[in-house]
């Protein structure tokens, strides 16, 4: 029985990958200052879901394999497998307090739910559907760190693919007998730096004329031709993990992929040429569904640690003796509560999707359209609460070596709950988890990672239960008539 700690995870990423940031090419991820705190946490996941006490909450046995692998594989035919999945992922997720966004069990999710409806993929044809199925196998039984690149690079958002000035997003540009030709960028690429493979597909409507945009792939991080343009690393910037204890180990980082005319084998194309299939895939699959239930879970934990932060805060400061702040900190608490029980009722109403239970569409919907308008609200309510203590702070744990300085700081970083040390703490902490470079980048995130606002908007709308809502006001407007004096009235007129 082999399950994947974080040993097998990081020897996996020293490949010839090809990474570039700060005008150079980085040798070896997990060794790099713009990357290697955050691996060792991704490889930290891997290692807890080994450990003998976690076993049997954290991992599954594969159905093809003679190795247990994560849980966010399996998929669920039952509430209560549904609901140990969500424990497992829930359990994850409290490791990084929600702050890696693209860690390995959203892929998975993703992939699991296409697996789900799966005949999307035979439209076409039975060899794509094949290839996909094998990978979904390849990579479930090797408990494979998958993430994706499905959005274009930002140009001019009023024209299309085609549309563009240049033709920079990413296309076929040739098959033969043995694949196709990629060449151009996506983005955002999110932890694709420390994957160990890409799944390369589009999600944003494609007009006809477009086929060559229309494709669905993977690919394993190193190959060839593949590169990423990693933007600024917040872990490298730090300058000590006390002073941004959050970014120093949790930046997944973001980067733009460029696709150097690779070439990706039959094997590995799921989807192409068809604009329809595109749409499909993560539609008329539980996809789209799966992947956001999982980024809600994700998100129904962050919202509980930012929480705990703001009563820090409020216990440290003496103001949570003031009625006004225990009022913003339960709504904090109901906002939280509110994201977990629309999380725990996806689960109650799930629907069968052959012999499988998903999530509703409705309620996932109403999650995402809520949590995206929520977040930067949330963040906020904490920075009120904060005041200006986070900005307060000395400048560096360096001040803590100098006699004078620590005199100082024991002076003016006062707590009746406390010691100076203490308080500086928990500051430092409250402002990379909502006042840093890293928290901005969150908050950016949160609002942006399931599409525009109108987006959601959209998908809710197409979701909900027109139908039924408005039954009921057809019926009471049945029942409205006008007197039979009026009517007779309006008859003689």
């Amino acid at each position: 029985m082999g399950i994947r700690d974080g040993r097998q995870y990081l020897k996996n990423l020293q490949d010839d990958r090809e990474v570039h940031i700060d005008g150079k090419r980085v040798n070896d991820v997990t060794q790099h200052p713009a990357f290697k705190n955050t691996a060792a946490t991704f490889a930290a996941l891997y290692d807890f879901q080994a450990r003998p006490e976690n076993v049997e909450l954290m991992t599954i046995q594969s159905p093809t394999s003679t190795n247990r692998v994560n849980r966010s594989w399996e998929l669920p035919t039952s509430y209560e497998q549904l609901v140990l999945r969500r424990k497992a992922i829930e359990t994850w997720c409290e490791l990084h307090h929600g702050f890696l966004g693209r860690s390995p069990d959203h892929l998975a999710t993703t992939l699991s739910g296409m697996v789900i409806g799966k005949e999307v993929f035979r439209r076409n044809g039975e060899a794509r559907l094949k290839a996909f199925l094998d990978y979904f196998q390849y990579v479930r039984d090797n408990d494979l760190f998958v993430t994706y690149v499905i959005q274009n690079p930002q140009a001019d958002k009023s024209a299309g693919a085609s549309g563009q000035m240049r033709d920079f997003v990413a296309q076929i540009v040739d098959q033969d007998a043995t694949g196709i030709t990629i060449r151009g960028a996506k983005m955002l690429g999110t932890s694709s730096v420390m994957s160990d493979e890409l799944f390369v597909s589009n999600i944003a409507p494609l007009r006809d004329g477009e086929e060559r945009y229309a494709f669905s792939c993977a690919l394993p991080t190193g190959a060839r031709g593949l590169r990423f343009l990693s933007r600024r690393s917040y872990e490298a910037a730090v300058s000590s993990a006390f002073d941004y204890p959050l970014s120093a180990r949790l930046d997944e980082n973001d980067a733009i992929v460029y696709f150097d005319d690779v070439k990706v084998p039959w094997e590995r194309v799921f989807l192409m040429g068809d604009i329809g299939a595109m749409r499909a895939q993560w539609h008329d699959t539980p996809a789209h569904v799966y992947q956001n239930y999982q980024s809600q879970v994700r998100l129904m934990v962050k919202l509980k640690f930012l929480a705990g932060i703001a009563r820090k805060i409020a216990e440290t400061t003496g103001s949570i003796a003031f009625p006004q702040i225990k009022g913003q900190l339960g709504t904090l608490a109901a906002q939280a509560t509110l994201v977990e029980g629309l999380v725990h009722g996806m689960e109650a109403s799930a629907r069968r999707v052959g012999d499988y239970v998903v999530p509703p569409a409705h309620l996932l919907y109403a999650s995402q359209t809520y949590t995206q308008e929520l977040y930067p609200r949330f963040v906020n309510a904490i920075r009120d609460i904060a005041g200006g203590g986070m900005i307060m702070l000395p400048s560096s744990v360096e001040d803590f070596a100098d006699p004078l300085l620590r005199r100082m700081i024991e002076e003016t970083q006062v707590s009746a709950t406390t010691d100076s040390l203490g308080r500086v703490k928990l500051f430092k902490l409250a402002w990379d988890a909502v006042g840093s470079e890293f928290a901005s980048r969150h908050t950016q995130y949160e609002m942006f990672y399931g599409g525009a606002t109108y987006v959601n908007q959209t998908n809710m709308f197409a979701a909900f239960d027109w139908t039924r809502a408005q039954r009921h006001v057809d019926g009471e407007l049945s029942r409205m008539s006008l007197p039979a004096a009026q009517t007779s009235t309006r008859a003689a007129t």
